[in-house]
């Protein structure tokens, strides 16, 4: 069982110092959360600010959460919906064009349960090009998600999706493939 009492952070875990985190967070409560709807480009200077790699025409809502932006790859035209949690304590990439609707949950940190100390650890999550995360999915650490793929609402993903599929349910398994209208 674990003993919190000797838990610590690892050096350099968090990928900036604690003063660049305490300022991102601070603007993120005010400058960030406050902006109104519209300001998706004021939104994404303010990640850029913070390291971010935020790609041209991106989407995101004011009231989205950024643990460390510096963290975060956003590709052109990506969408990020309302009260979605972006825990990145690792790398999270999410591809061109891809939708992450509202209140859907991004989480790259977890704990060792078996260590003493309950080691935190971290593991990039995915998003290839093209996907959609329909509203209110759970996204576990290390998980990647090909391009073009639809994961259905309310859904809970704990191992990698192939391409172009449509998945739903808790675990997310694939219910059929995603297949393009000729034109």
């Amino acid at each position: 069982m674990q003993e919190l009492n000797g838990f610590s952070v690892p050096k350099g875990f968090r990928g900036g110092n604690a003063i660049k985190v305490q300022l991102w967070w601070a603007v993120q409560a005010t400058l960030f959360a406050w902006s109104p709807q519209v300001l998706y480009r004021w939104r994404a200077f303010l990640l850029r600010l913070f390291g971010a790699r935020i790609g041209k025409g991106v989407v995101i809502r004011p009231s989205v959460k950024i643990t460390y932006p510096w963290k975060l790859t956003l590709g052109d035209y990506a969408w990020v919906g309302d009260d979605a949690v972006l825990y990145t304590l690792g790398d999270i990439t999410i591809g061109a064009n891809s939708v992450v609707s509202q209140k859907c949950y991004l989480c790259t940190g977890s704990h060792d349960y078996m260590s003493k100390y309950f080691d935190i650890t971290a593991t990039p999550i995915v998003i290839g090009e093209k996907c959609w995360l329909a509203t209110d999915v759970f996204v576990s650490p290390g998980v990647t998600i090909g391009n073009g793929t639809v994961v259905g609402a309310r859904s809970s993903i704990y191992k990698s999706l192939p391409a172009n599929a449509v998945c739903r349910g808790n675990p997310a398994v694939v219910i059929r493939q995603r297949i393009t209208p000729s034109p």
